[in-house]
């Protein structure tokens, strides 16, 4: 009986083992899904915020057009000075 209580151990604790490899393999994969759950959130808010940024930055192609404009004017308006002054 001892010699067959001997060889039931080892296989006892081969699936113990297995258990707790199980076990942290589970535990391992459930923190990387939460970290992964963060960062899609996060890229969410990024995603946000750069939709924003394009929003508020497309008009910035015709300031160029409206600052050649304005110096048309002013152009205009200090022609248009010199020859009330005199």
């Amino acid at each position: 009986m001892v010699i067959l209580a001997n060889q039931n151990t080892g296989f006892y604790v081969g699936i113990f083992l297995a258990f707790v490899a199980v076990v942290a393999v589970v535990a391992l994969v459930a923190v990387i899904l939460t970290f992964a759950s963060r960062i899609a959130g996060q890229a969410q808010v990024a995603a946000d915020a750069l939709e924003h940024v394009r929003e508020t930055t497309a008009v910035l192609p015709e300031i160029k057009q409206t600052n050649q404009h304005a110096l048309a004017i002013l152009e205009g308006a200090q022609t248009a000075r010199k020859a009330l002054t005199g």
